[in-house]
């Protein structure tokens, strides 16, 4: 009988806990795209598990976060004056020149393009910002759901600007900004160029003389640039709030970072209370793959199969690579599953079949699976480390030839460049990667790091976002550092005055010695008189 009663009040205890979360939690979502949206979903999917009402905010051109009611969210609208079309064809430009022309031209050529297109996507950036907070409609509307925290990408503008106006504290997800600009400057976190490599640099945390050299003058340029670029936001934050201000400074009241890698991925550095790791936070068991592909799995025998994607951005290559990856896959004993939407390559082997669409987590799973062919996009990489399987980098932009350098530095991938790719360098990247037990081994041994965590990813990430609801922020982890000024955090200002009061000292010793060595001189002269 007892046991009853207590199985009947801890059935109440979560009923009621269910039953309160259910009702007095509430969570807007601000949206970036493709594979930033998926780690946004799976935040948002398990908060709404979990008994939280969530809310995305998507714009009428989004080309990922589309109002998918299986989901279960509830969708808000914000109005923009450009189209889906003519985002795919500005992401289309971005692709087609940093992937295939920027090595044919000059770097002033590579400078331009790239400030022109820069320029376009800050237009779009504005349009989707001014959509959401100078729409007093949608605020009203937002301000009467009484939001308890807003998860946000900064990879898109405008989140914490809204959560603002919204007067919401606000939670960040992200993989890394570029030369972890917004981290060190905007979230204060410490980042020393001797040991820390600024991202993009691909430089590993062992570093020459030379090495730290380059990183540091990387750290600087990355300061400059983003000086420049954020001095328009700047106007636009301050203009928007109604006050002067800042994009940076904005962007430094995010409550918790939620970032998205862990040690087994990362090199070990300093960080705040008020960042947290939560890499891999999608990762999950393999599930059973479709009746007509496990057939084809199966078909491999012992050889085993290699998974190929290029991620949700890249479907398609140019008729050349195209043949050149297909006749070098056509050369391995494994059968390859390849995600690919372009015309088919004349050399495509028999040993390799092409989909629009992979389980990609389910196929690395798959105790068959031997390789992975990756652009080293980080979900991908996350999916492979949680299932310890070893890849061939193919990295084309952004983060990814940073993340393929970490995985390389690891032991678990051997990296190839795109540009000059040639057939050989494929097949012996793969018999490589999966014929040497070494990068099995490594692929494990990370593996085994990313499973043996206290807390899952997912849970600690979700643990945060609650808190910060629970307890209307989290301003007691918020360094002190972001009430000071640039010179007071690097101690200039310190250092200046105790180069004065030395500067003083020794100008008064020098002049007491000057004054005691006259008047002693002058003394021994009247007692020779």
């Amino acid at each position: 009988m007892p046991a009853r009663q207590c199985l009947c009040k801890t059935f109440l205890f979560h009923l009621l806990f269910a039953g309160r979360a259910a009702h007095s939690s509430n969570v807007l979502v601000w949206p970036a795209e493709h594979s930033h949206w998926i780690s946004l979903r799976f935040l948002a999917e398990e908060m709404m598990s979990r008994g939280h009402a969530v809310t995305v905010l998507v714009h009428s051109a989004s080309l990922s976060a589309s109002k998918n009611t299986s989901l279960g969210f509830h969708f808000e609208t914000v109005r923009v004056g450009f189209t889906s079309d003519e985002l795919r064809a500005n992401w289309e430009a971005f692709l087609k020149f940093w992937i295939y022309e920027r090595h044919q031209v000059s770097f002033w050529q590579i400078y331009r393009t790239m400030k022109s297109l820069s320029r376009a996507v800050a237009s779009l950036h504005k349009q989707i910002c001014d959509g959401a907070v100078k729409n007093r409609n949608l605020l009203s509307k937002l301000r009467l759901a009484e939001f308890d925290v807003l998860l946000s990408d900064p990879v898109l503008p405008c989140g914490e600007l809204l959560a603002e106006k919204l007067e919401v504290p606000f939670v960040y997800s992200l993989r890394f900004s570029t030369g972890f600009v917004f981290e060190r400057l905007c979230g204060q976190l410490p980042a020393p160029p001797s040991f820390v490599p600024a991202a993009t640099s691909e430089l590993q945390e062992r570093m020459s003389f030379l090495e730290r050299t380059e990183n540091l003058l990387l750290y600087l340029l990355h300061d400059l640039l983003q000086f420049l670029a954020w001095k328009e936001w700047d106007s636009y934050y301050s203009r928007v709030l109604g006050k002067p201000t800042t994009f940076c400074e904005t962007m430094g009241k995010a409550e918790i970072w939620l970032i998205r890698t862990y040690w087994d991925f990362e090199y070990p550095r300093p960080f705040l209370p008020n960042f947290e790791f939560v890499g891999g936070l999608h990762c999950q068991p393999a599930k059973p793959l479709p009746e007509d592909m496990e057939e084809f799995v199966q078909s491999s025998g012992e050889d085993g199969i290699v998974v190929f994607s290029l991620g949700s951005m890249v479907k398609n290559l140019t008729i050349e690579k195209g043949n050149i990856i297909a006749s070098a896959l056509s050369k391995i004993p494994q059968k390859v599953l390849w995600r690919y939407s372009g015309k088919i390559p004349e050399t495509l082997g028999l040993n390799t079949k092409l989909y629009e669409w992979l389980p990609q987590n389910d196929l690395l799973g798959h105790p068959k699976t031997k390789a992975f062919i990756t652009h080293g996009g980080t979900n991908g990489i996350y999916e492979a480390i949680y299932h310890g399987i070893p890849m061939v980098g193919l990295p084309l932009f952004a983060d990814q030839p940073d993340n393929l350098a970490h995985m390389k530095a690891k032991g678990m991938a051997v990296v190839l460049d795109f540009n000059t790719l040639e057939e050989q360098d494929m097949v012996d990247a793969l018999n490589t990667v999966i014929n040497n037990p070494t990068y099995k081994e490594r692929a494990l041994t990370l593996s085994q790091i990313h499973h043996d965590q206290p807390i899952k990813p997912l849970d600690r990430a979700v643990f945060w976002i609650e808190f910060v609801m629970r307890h209307k922020g989290a301003k007691h982890l918020r360094p002190a550092a972001h009430s000071l000024t640039w010179y007071q955090y690097h101690c200039l200002d310190v250092i200046a005055f105790l180069i004065i009061c030395l500067a003083a000292f020794l100008i008064v010793s020098i002049k007491c010695c000057t004054f005691c060595f006259r008047k002693g001189s002058r003394a021994v002269k009247k007692k020779r008189e």
